[in-house]
């Protein structure tokens, strides 16, 4: 065989590696080094990288390989060093979906507790949200921080979540690009190296990962969802750091904002004591927290946690560790204090049920999609967003409609796409005649 020439040899080729992993056999880690390198440097052409991660695909990887792929990416570029912030730096990485505060209400949240939150996060596409878009809605946010500013508002304030750094992990923008467009996204393999390569080279010592599953999220079975948060995990022990997935819903839209700064002032309304307790946005967030506090050991367990979570959140501290974090970045915080300035738009437009029933399925992504239509997201990387604008659902799954009652509201800067987006809202909401059974809000949690 090729491969075993290229081997005994101790040079290698590209095609010997990718007949190597066509051929089902497992990469040495000097294999992949030299794949990564060789991408990085330009040495490798594109149709080359684009095969191998055909063969990846098709083959899949092994534990050690994908985190032998995982180290070569985050060390492709810069990798962070947090080490000289006291304490366990804690992250929490969402692996994308609608309606998804999470980040905006836990990471204050748990700084309030005595953890600390040095968090790098993304931009959003297609129909799930960014937490910079949505960070970006308060007039003056900064989220493109040196590092010496990331980490000097992570020591004054306990957290701080940016933009990444230009030369984080460039493996994976090139591998990310090419992914998109060659029909390999649906690997587990090559999504699990490409989330915890940018989270470990972000420099979190402990990781919790929000693994979404259902019809808005990009893994969709929970078969599949398993194998993902499965992957991570196992990714994370094997470089040694503290890694949990929890696995949550997504077959419907988490919070009941959709859009940048309609999410934003959800976010507030739930650190100002305004959502209750058991709404499905606040117990997913404390159970994501229950977990980054313990893993940063400040909790000793998962009740000890949330009562500590619950305390922040009814005393208003969590508030106040939002606040100061915007203000850090640039904020206005007068935009805190009265939220609603976040979705002052041209009109607010309700929309009706054509019958009277219950709330059924709920196709959560094509409600991301239409809030993309009205300006709230983007198709393309390049493309701006309207922080305003958005769609404010008034029911829920398994709620009670009729037809003189709204079930959502949409805020409109533009009539461009308008009738498009309100006629994919209301083909995503199916109404029943009876009350449909619950569905849970976490599937498992793999740890």
């Amino acid at each position: 065989m090729l491969f075993a020439w290229c081997d005994r040899h101790n040079t290698m080729r590209m095609p010997e590696i990718i007949e190597k992993k066509r051929d089902g056999f497992e990469l040495s880690d000097a294999e992949i080094d030299f794949v990564i390198e060789g991408l990085v440097a330009d040495r490798i052409p594109d149709y080359q990288i684009a095969a191998w991660m055909m063969a990846i695909c098709w083959r899949g990887m092994t534990e050690r390989e994908t985190a032998s792929l995982t180290r070569a990416m985050m060390y492709s570029g810069d990798v962070v060093d947090l080490s000289d912030i006291p304490g366990v730096k804690v992250d929490k990485h969402s692996t994308g979906g609608v309606g998804d505060t999470t980040t905006l209400v836990i990471a204050p949240l748990v700084a309030a507790c005595g953890g600390t939150v040095a968090k790098m996060s993304g931009r959003g596409l297609a129909h799930s949200g960014g937490t910079l878009d949505k960070l970006e809605s308060v007039p003056g946010v900064c989220v493109e921080q040196s590092m010496d500013d990331f980490k000097r508002i992570v020591r004054e304030i306990g957290v701080a979540v940016i933009g990444q750094s230009g030369n984080l992990d460039p493996a994976d923008k090139r591998m990310y690009a090419l992914r998109d467009v060659t029909a390999t996204v649906q690997s587990i393999p090559l999504i699990a190296s490409s989330i915890m390569s940018k989270k470990l080279a972000a420099g979190a010592d402990a990781i919790v990962l929000d693994v979404k599953m259902g019809n808005g999220a990009f893994m969709q079975t929970l078969e599949d969802a398993r194998k993902l948060a499965a992957s991570m995990v196992s990714i994370g022990k094997h470089v040694g750091r503290k890694t949990v997935a929890v696995i949550t819903d997504m077959n419907r839209p988490l919070g009941m904002a959709v859009g940048n700064g309609l999410e934003m002032k959800e976010a507030i309304d739930v650190l100002s004591g305004q959502v209750p307790f058991d709404d499905p946005l606040v117990r997913v967030c404390m159970t994501l927290g229950s977990y980054m506090l313990t893993l940063a050991g400040v909790a000793k367990d998962a009740q000890e946690a949330e009562a500590m979570l619950s305390n922040a959140l009814v005393s208003g501290v969590g508030l106040k560790k939002l606040r100061d974090m915007l203000v850090a970045m640039g904020g206005d915080p007068a935009y805190v204090d009265a939220p609603e300035r976040l979705v002052q738009t041209s009109r607010i437009i309700p929309v009706y049920p054509n019958r009277s029933g219950y709330v059924g399925c709920i196709n959560a992504q094509d409600i991301g999609l239409a809030s993309c239509m009205l300006g709230a997201g983007r198709e393309s990387k390049s493309d701006s967003v309207d922080p305003a604008v958005g769609i404010l659902m008034k029911k829920r799954y398994g709620d009670r409609v009729d037809t003189d009652e709204p079930y959502a509201v949409l805020y409109v800067n533009s009539e461009r796409r308008l009738d498009e987006a309100m006629q994919l809202l209301d083909s995503a909401i199916s109404i029943c005649d009876e009350k449909p059974e619950e569905l849970p809000m976490i599937y498992d949690v793999i740890e």
